[in-house]
């Protein structure tokens, strides 16, 4: 592997970033980011980037506006320093939700962001889980997806209650529902919802039997924790054991999604570190690491093979 590359944090994320840099057996990049009174983000890289690889990790997560801006201010800095080639390691991509028009006289969030990253001279992007997939086709550098599927389902073999199912909360996480299940050598059953409000859903339908048997229920993250909620208390309904365990690659647990999820029949939530938990005070949460995964992807970047897992 090339030595000619550097790895910098932003605020986002720091330990992910470290923990990258330490599978990579090298230091972080000197790099300083300071707030002005009225919020303005300024960033100054500590050491030369002339001619080298760089590698920026920053989670575009809650506050998800400031931490986009702070990225753009890497990559510009970056760019006007003259570095050979700018990575954006964004473990969670924000705005992925907003892909599509939902309605006349609406933005496209993640092709907006798209843009930005590559007007201010982004050459390749490294996400994990993006929550659609149809956000690489915004993009017209290098887009990397990598998929924590397997990393979630080892972090849980032989910890699932016997006869436990995988269950997808909706439509859109069928096929991951049965990456996992087929991990796990398990079944999958599948939630059909429809929408009350612009934040509000109802489960209507259960595809699969539950009955006496415990719900390992998977997404790509969990945000307020209302689908989570709603579905644990459809799965009751129709019988299921109280023995609910949670995974999903982005814990971002926003509002209420902290009291939503604690205690009661959820045994266990396991969630990666591509954004920034707090575990403190709760042990039903456990955090696994990216770090290996988006390691590999970086080597891989320079010619090495390695074996990825993207969706």
């Amino acid at each position: 592997m090339t030595e000619d590359f550097i790895v910098f944090s932003g605020t986002a994320n720091r330990p992910l970033a470290e923990r990258v840099a330490g599978e990579l057996g090298r230091p972080l990049g000197a790099c300083r980011v300071e707030r002005f009174s009225d919020g303005e983000v300024f960033v100054r890289l500590e050491e030369s980037v002339r001619g080298r690889e760089v590698f920026v990790v920053q989670p575009t997560s809650p506050p998800v506006n400031e931490h986009l801006v702070e990225l753009l201010a890497f990559a510009d800095a970056c760019r006007r320093a003259s570095a050979a080639r700018v990575t954006a390691v964004v473990p969670y991509f924000g705005y992925s939700r907003s892909d599509k028009r939902q309605g006349e006289r609406v933005a496209v969030g993640a092709s907006m962001v798209a843009d930005l990253l590559q007007t201010v001279g982004v050459d390749h992007v490294l996400t994990v889980d993006v929550h659609a997939a149809q956000v690489e086709g915004f993009f017209r550098v290098p887009f990397d997806n990598l998929s924590a599927t397997a990393l979630l389902a080892h972090s849980l073999r032989g910890r699932l209650p016997e006869g436990a199912v995988v269950v997808s909360p909706d439509a859109g996480r069928v096929t991951a529902a049965s990456e996992f299940a087929d991990c796990l050598g398990t079944e999958v059953v599948v939630l059909q919802k429809r929408r009350t409000s612009g934040t509000e859903t109802e489960v209507t339908h259960i595809v699969g039997d539950v009955r006496d048997r415990a719900c390992l229920i998977i997404d790509d993250m969990i945000s307020t924790g209302g689908t989570i909620a709603k579905s644990v208390e459809a799965l009751a309904q129709a019988g299921a054991r109280p023995e609910f365990i949670v995974a999903a690659t982005h814990g971002l647990f926003v509002g209420e999604a902290r009291r939503k999820l604690s205690g009661g029949a959820i045994k266990e939530i396991v969630v990666t570190d591509t954004v920034a938990v707090d575990t403190e005070g709760w042990p039903g949460l456990r955090v696994v690491s990216v770090a290996p995964l988006v390691a590999a992807a970086v080597r891989s970047s320079f010619g090495e093979e390695e074996d990825l897992e993207r969706r």
